[in-house]
């Protein structure tokens, strides 16, 4: 059976501290990404992050998943300073804590879609091997794919492999869950089936970061930020939800 993670914690999940990142191109000149960015957020939390292009979401999205690091600055997550840990270490810290979904499914061709979860799973080994393929099937049953694990990603629609993606996003059943646009590339009524499935993901106590321009989507959450030149500008959290 898939299990679920509990979300009482006192700590927050995710820590970060006056973050800032720039970048400098070669014979260019230096651009700040983000500014001194701190953040809080709590285990189980379903948060959106909003902004144009170029606001620093996707920047952001990177720190807490150690794909980049701040300049200046702390991420913790999951319990772990996150600028401590070498490359090696990262990566597998990210196996066993995050699930990412990416606005273009990223699912390996050449794979079914049940043999895409198994390798999460088999590249970290946080799940016992005996356990892998039942855990797949559950996996593909939650986000309704469970007819169609023997297929490869082309032969999904647009929608189902997003779906797939998901899945595979959970396969090492992480406590967080970033999310970079995943309704972009969707119609809107398999948009809607996405964010459900979203929503399923925090009532098994998941902690949820959506990066999004999709505002029907970005209602859903818990809290809302705005981002606008690489700083927080809102940080709304709705009445009634978690904290």
């Amino acid at each position: 059976m898939v299990s679920s993670v509990t979300s009482a914690n006192d700590r927050p999940l995710i820590q970060i501290e006056a973050a800032t990142k720039s970048f400098t191109p070669r014979g260019g000149r230096t651009c700040l990404a983000l500014r001194d960015i701190s953040l809080s957020i709590p285990a189980g939390d379903f948060l959106a992050v909003l902004g144009k292009s170029g606001s620093g979401k996707s920047t952001l999205l990177n720190l807490i998943a150690g794909l980049d690091r701040p300049t200046s600055g702390s991420v913790h997550a999951a319990g772990t300073d996150l600028s401590r840990l070498s490359e090696n270490k990262l990566a597998l810290w990210r196996g066993a804590n995050l699930g990412v979904v990416f606005q273009f499914f990223q699912l390996l061709p050449t794979l079914t879609v049940a043999e895409n979860i198994l390798l999460a799973m088999d590249f970290v080994g946080k799940i016992p091997a005996a356990q892998r393929r039942e855990r797949a099937d559950d996996l593909l049953q939650l986000v309704g794919l469970a007819d169609q694990s023997s297929k490869l990603p082309s032969a999904l629609s647009g929608g189902q492999q997003q779906r797939a993606a998901i899945a595979r996003a959970l396969a090492n059943d992480p406590p967080i869950v970033l999310a970079d646009e995943p309704t972009g590339n969707l119609d809107s009524e398999t948009a809607a089936a996405v964010a459900e499935l979203f929503h399923g993901l925090i009532d098994q106590g998941k902690t949820l970061l959506i990066v999004t321009h999709d505002e029907n989507l970005a209602r859903g959450a818990d809290r809302v930020i705005q981002l606008k030149d690489g700083a927080i500008v809102a940080d709304e959290r709705k009445t009634g939800a978690r904290s």
